[in-house]
């Protein structure tokens, strides 16, 4: 039985990766401290898969009371730039997760990567190789039968030397020679037989300029990188797990050459395992197709609110703890699954509803008349902030003879359980008056344009009820006081569940048409006050944020986070 699995199955109350941990800790390696690292490449945003890793990697370093590092594994310059790295830092503080003062870079260690590879020439486990890409695939053949040798594998230390220096001084082309670890061209798994250890690339770093114009491959400078900073767990996703006897094979030159840490007089020998990835239903995770869906202008951004980008959900107002909630729940394995993203939606309603102020806001309007209220006359009813949140308090709403209120919450033939307002229905116009339909105002294309009615004016409006069971509610705006805001109804990004999984088809016609909607809300004055960030629950319509690049004083403009439940569920 492998050690995973053993870990998996000999306590269900803990996922295999923290009984991995409190195993080395309890036997003493390491010397008993903790430390792991979170490496992503600045050549894009990162996105909620990211978190997922973000709240193991920095979650089991606080769980036993070690330390993340936070490093850019910058060793393929073409893509990679300062704005990628300054926004991966601002995400991962937002999320509420802090490296202290562990940021590193693979960059910084160049010179050092440089060193280990001259002596790995040196010593005869590596040379340089001038197969090309093609070429190789013939030499390294497949996993049922042993690959056969470069050319170049037997020749001396010496002048594989001088061509890798020759390489690191510029005089060679891309692709023109490369330098390759000498492992084991019969090894079942591809990736042990002599991979590629340094490549050219005469691309500038976008801190390095042309200082180099070879770059380590990410095989070789992880583990590099890992050893000299110290890392014990270093935890990826499960497509590295066939890369671990790489990982391993550099580890163990590394304690041959003597560059292994210590703590406490114990050797750090950092290990690595592997976990599901974060699969995530209509959407996609790949950086690649992101970054497709920002230059072709699919969405306004890497921060459009429809993108699983965790700046992208931050504007859309989700919430860190939200995110990290949802980490929680959805786990650590072994096996790859899909997640459906209504979890992600359950995850930030649940903590917004504890948490955002209610606001009174009508999207689709149409108008009531009041028609036995005296004319002029403006009252102020108060209500709660937050029913959830007693300590958020309560403010005065005003109303007056007309209001406006959702379309959908008139129904001129009633459907069976539609307790909303119709012809000689009472409802309660909340926390203001009980009103009856008496007639209807229609267009010359039969369109309801007013509702006219009258409320009660001899009930109880200390007890809005008056004793009597009404059994609809709704919301609404005075007309006289309404402040007008642009609400962005944001949808889900793509209108299949496995938009990269539709045989041939290009997953850019999976975009769902309905994702952004923009309409005009008409709003209680308070809103006007909004700070941008700022969330709020629109009472019976759905969770809203005001947009944090748009709003302005005394104009927010609104963003959909979540509707109050899962319509799509229902076969929306």
């Amino acid at each position: 039985m492998s050690e995973e699995k053993k870990l998996e199955g000999s306590d269900t109350s803990r996922h295999f990766l923290k009984q991995w941990i409190a195993e080395d800790v309890a036997a003493g390696k390491n010397g008993g401290v903790v430390v792991t690292r979170f490496p992503p490449e600045p050549n894009g945003y990162i996105h909620i898969g990211h978190a997922k890793a973000v709240s193991i990697d920095f979650g089991m370093a606080s769980e036993f009371g070690g330390v993340c590092h936070l490093r850019m594994d910058d060793t393929n310059p073409a893509k990679e730039s300062d704005e990628y790295a300054e926004n991966i830092q601002r995400d991962i503080h937002w999320l509420g997760y802090d490296w202290k003062d562990c940021l590193y870079s693979a960059s910084e260690m160049f010179e050092q990567m440089y060193s280990i590879a001259e002596n790995l020439i040196r010593n005869g486990q590596a040379y340089c190789c001038n197969l090309t890409q093609e070429e190789w695939k013939q030499y390294r053949g497949v996993p049922e039968r042993p690959g056969t040798p470069s050319p170049s594998r037997d020749t001396t230390p010496e002048r594989n030397l001088d061509i890798f220096h020759r390489m690191k001084a510029g005089e060679f082309a891309d692709g023109e020679w490369c330098v390759r670890a000498k492992i084991d061209m019969a090894s079942p798994n591809i990736h042990f037989r002599d991979p590629v250890i340094y490549r050219i690339r005469h691309v500038p770093h976008y801190h390095k300029g042309n200082e180099w114009c070879i770059y380590p491959m990410y095989d070789f400078a992880h583990p590099i990188e890992d050893a000299l900073e110290g890392v014990t767990h270093s935890m990826c996703t499960l497509e590295f797990e066939v890369h671990r006897p790489l990982y391993n094979w550099v580890i163990d030159r590394m304690d041959e050459m003597g560059l292994l840490r210590e703590h406490n007089g114990v050797k750090i020998r950092p290990q690595q395992r592997e976990f599901a990835r974060l699969n995530l239903n209509y959407t996609v995770m790949s950086k690649r197709k992101l970054l497709q869906l920002v230059e072709e202008n699919r969405v306004s951004g890497w921060d459009d609110p429809r993108m699983p980008t965790v700046c992208g959900l931050r504007r859309r107002g989700y919430t860190p703890k939200s995110i990290r909630d949802f980490c929680e729940r959805i786990g650590v394995s072994k096996y790859e699954s899909e997640t459906d993203l209504s979890l992600l939606e359950y995850c930030v309603r649940d903590d917004l509803n504890k948490t955002s102020q209610r606001r009174m806001v009508v999207l689709d309007p149409v108008k009531v008349v009041i028609d036995n209220w005296p004319t002029g006359k403006v009252i102020e009813v108060e209500v709660a902030n937050n029913p959830e949140n007693p300590d958020d308090g309560t403010r005065k709403i005003p109303f007056s003879g007309e209001v406006w209120i959702e379309r959908a919450d008139f129904m001129e033939v009633p459907e069976k359980k539609f307790f909303r307002l119709a012809p000689d229905r009472e409802v309660r116009l909340r926390a203001a008056a009980l009103f009856t339909c008496k007639s209807l105002v229609k267009d010359e294309t039969g369109k309801i344009i007013e509702i006219h009615g009258t409320y009660d004016e001899t009930a109880d409006y200390g007890n809005p009820a008056d004793g009597r069971k009404i059994k609809g509610t709704i919301h609404w705006v005075s007309v006289q006081h309404a402040k007008p805001i642009e609400v962005r109804l944001y949808d889900r990004l793509f209108s299949v569940p496995n938009p990269l999984d539709q045989g041939d088809q290009d997953f850019i016609q999976f975009l769902n048409p309905d994702s952004l909607k923009v309409v005009t809300g008409y709003a209680e004055p308070s809103i006007l006050d909004a700070a941008p960030g700022e969330r709020f629950q629109f009472e019976r319509v759905g969770y809203f944020c005001a947009d944090s690049e748009d709003s302005k004083p005394g104009a927010p403009v609104f963003n959909r986070t979540v509707t109050l439940k899962d319509s799509w569920s229902k076969g929306k």
